[in-house]
């Protein structure tokens, strides 16, 4: 019988069972395309609800071993339900997608039960390179032929503060900027609109104290640069992380020299350091050391259904994917409490909120 799942799980799955079929992977480049080196895939190891299942890449056959015992199943046969999976994928413009003929059948047969696989420390399986007895390297999965989770999204935990000041509003002005109808601008309007009234929005704070923290392990200024990006976003449309370096950049919101600026290159180097903090495992709301999750690096799979990898040890190409492929999103205001006047202590604060993903194309 026929099933249904969204097309972020089921691409999950046809990366894992693309990887046991080619039994490598190509490294991906700055630009989201295949390289020209491959790393040979040994085994694969998946979390299931009912335990952890170990997939070793033999010449013609996958050997699963799990807590129940152990079996084999053809190479093969992999890759023909990765491509019926792909093309599933590719030809349904809904998010739930029923799984083609056989599929489900296979899945049994593989002891496959749960499309996402469920761990505590964010990986979607872990793959040993090379040997099947080398070290374990944890992987998130992102695809562009779905949706993706966010690298940065923090929810209320990721809002920055702008202190309103220049000139005192009376409450009728603040509830009139306030009742702004809603649109895909809403936030630039109402930022536009205190600025036309004469008031100024300056840079105060960081919203929750972990994430306050946790920025300032990038540097004791990054909060202020972040914020300076997520409201140029706003006001100015331009949501690519690169693009909008180059803008902070030209502001040089912490007023350093050009030799730092142009030579060192310091605003790139911060920014790149935080987008691979955070697809290693930084979180809003959880206190970061410095110190590298579980998550090693990313499987992104491509518009063909290509899967490219990016390791922490290939530290610039991986950099320089991020930089390249990432871009700010506007969150939900009504859940993540942001875009509007609100009253602290006697100051009226504006908040923004920092939302990072991958680009999709």
């Amino acid at each position: 019988m026929a099933f249904e799942a969204t097309k972020k799980e089921w691409c999950e799955l046809y990366t894992f069972f693309r990887l046991l079929a080619d039994g490598r992977v190509a490294l991906g480049t700055a630009e989201a395309k295949a390289g020209d080196m491959f790393w040979p895939v040994a085994m694969i190891q998946r979390e299931e609800h009912d335990g952890t299942r170990r997939y070793y890449i033999e010449e013609e056959t996958i050997r699963i071993e799990g807590e129940t015992g152990v079996k084999t199943m053809s190479r093969e046969d992999f890759g023909i339900v990765a491509d019926l999976i792909l093309k599933a994928v590719k030809s349904s413009s809904e998010n739930d997608v029923t799984s083609p003929d056989g599929v489900e059948e296979f899945l049994d047969e593989a002891a496959i039960f749960d499309l996402e696989a469920k761990t505590e420390d964010r990986t979607d399986f872990s793959i040993a390179f090379w040997h099947s007895e080398a070290p374990l390297r944890g992987f998130n999965v992102r695809s562009r032929l779905s949706a993706m989770n966010p690298l940065l999204d923090g929810g209320r935990a990721a809002n920055l503060k702008l202190e309103q000041t220049g000139i005192k509003f009376a409450t009728p002005t603040v509830n009139k900027i306030n009742a702004l109808p809603e649109s895909p601008n809403e936030v630039a309007e109402r930022m536009m609109m205190i600025e036309r009234l004469g008031g100024v929005l300056k840079y105060s704070d960081v919203a929750d104290r972990v994430f306050r923290s946790n920025l300032l392990m990038i540097d004791l200024h990054f909060p202020r640069v972040l914020t300076e990006m997520v409201r140029i976003m706003h006001l100015d449309g331009i949501s690519r992380v690169s693009e909008l370096t180059e803008i902070i950049k030209q502001m040089n919101p912490l007023k350093i020299k050009d030799e730092l600026i142009n030579k060192h290159k310091f605003y790139e180097f911060k920014i790149k350091q935080f987008l691979m903090a955070l697809a290693l495992g930084m979180r809003p709301a959880k206190i970061y050391t410095g110190l590298d999750s579980a998550v090693e690096g990313i499987l992104l799979v491509d518009g063909n259904g290509d899967v490219l990898c990016y390791h922490k040890s290939e530290k610039q190409v991986m950099e320089d994917f991020l930089f390249l492929n990432t871009r700010f999103e506007k969150g939900s205001l009504e859940k993540d409490k942001y875009g509007f006047l609100e009253r602290e202590n006697g100051v009226y604060y504006f908040k923004l909120n920092a939302k990072i993903g991958l680009v999709k194309r």
